[in-house]
């Protein structure tokens, strides 16, 4: 049998939960205990989280096992702390982004130089409810912010960030040639936290303009496969600051209909969701500088 590398095995995975309608980086505010819990990213053996595509991968093996923890570690971290990983534990599956170079012959001037390229290789992590004899640190699940706070957080974030937002109507969109967010009144939504994580989705999606990140994806209008890629980024970008800013997300009913454009997009092209994921964690993290900073920050 042939080995499929990486990628293709990381979108078969994600396509298997797209294939039964279900969007994976919203499972962790699912239901049940995890819907209370203020799941937060995974998080490495050192606390710091993972990022991109490894927090869909862990979100998704922490849902199918039932996991509350989210601290993951290797065999030898573990061991490191004198604890062991149970006899007939399965690891989870993570993926790492290095850079290399090799020696290639110029054809044009008959010269060997040093070219470098990136590579994608895996490596598989525990959860800590699959060791025993670790430190009590990695045990406690902590407890979620106050109601109050986390959505005074999630108040203050938002309002570090110098976009044009409106409100009125009953529509969530970013209008990409005004540069404007246009949301449905605060009292119009269900709760405070669909409020913020809409408004997280379409703040993402202000990320993608030209004086900012500017994402294209060849797209040239709406619905064609740029659309779809920038909605998957959107989608990815706002599940990730849910969990940053300790807010519940529930799938939008409008973006439903997304899900078959993001299988087609899947199934043509196997880097699609890490690249998806890499553009999320980039407009997060460029979101984030702003409510680190308070200063407006110039285009990458």
């Amino acid at each position: 049998m042939t080995k499929q590398d990486p990628h293709t095995r990381i979108t078969d995975r994600i396509l298997a939960e797209l294939e039964q309608g279900t969007r994976p980086w919203l499972k962790p505010w699912s239901g049940g205990d995890m819907a209370a819990s203020g799941r937060t990213r995974p998080l490495r053996a050192t606390g710091q989280p993972y990022r991109g595509i490894n927090v869909l991968l862990l979100w998704l093996e922490a849902d199918a096992s039932g996991f509350v923890s989210p601290s993951w570690m290797t065999y030898k971290q573990a061991q490191a702390l004198g604890a062991q990983v149970r006899k007939g534990e399965r690891g989870a599956t993570v993926v790492y982004y290095g850079d290399s170079s090799k020696t290639v012959r110029d054809e044009a001037s008959g010269e060997d130089k040093e070219q470098a390229f990136r590579f994608l290789k895996t490596y598989t992590v525990f959860n800590v409810a699959q060791i025993s004899g670790l430190p009590d640190r990695f045990h406690i699940v902590p407890e979620p912010a106050p109601e109050v706070e986390r959505i005074a957080a999630a108040e203050a974030f938002f309002a570090s960030i110098p976009a044009t937002v409106n409100h009125g109507g009953d529509k969530a969109y970013y209008s990409p040639s005004a540069d404007r967010i246009q949301l449905p009144p605060f009292v119009a939504f269900q709760d405070a936290h669909g409020y913020y994580t809409t408004r997280g989705h379409e703040t993402v999606h202000w990320t993608r303009h030209e004086s900012r990140l500017d994402r294209r994806f060849g797209r040239e209008k709406w619905g064609d496969e740029g659309y779809a890629r920038e909605e998957l980024v959107a989608e990815l970008g706002a599940a990730f600051l849910a969990a940053d800013l300790g807010l519940a997300i529930e799938p939008r009913p409008d973006h439903a209909s997304y899900i078959a454009s993001w299988i087609k997009v899947l199934e043509n092209d196997t880097r699609a969701i890490v690249q998806a994921a890499a553009h999320a964690e980039r407009a997060v993290a460029y979101l984030h500088d702003f409510a680190n900073s308070g200063e407006v920050k110039a285009a990458a």
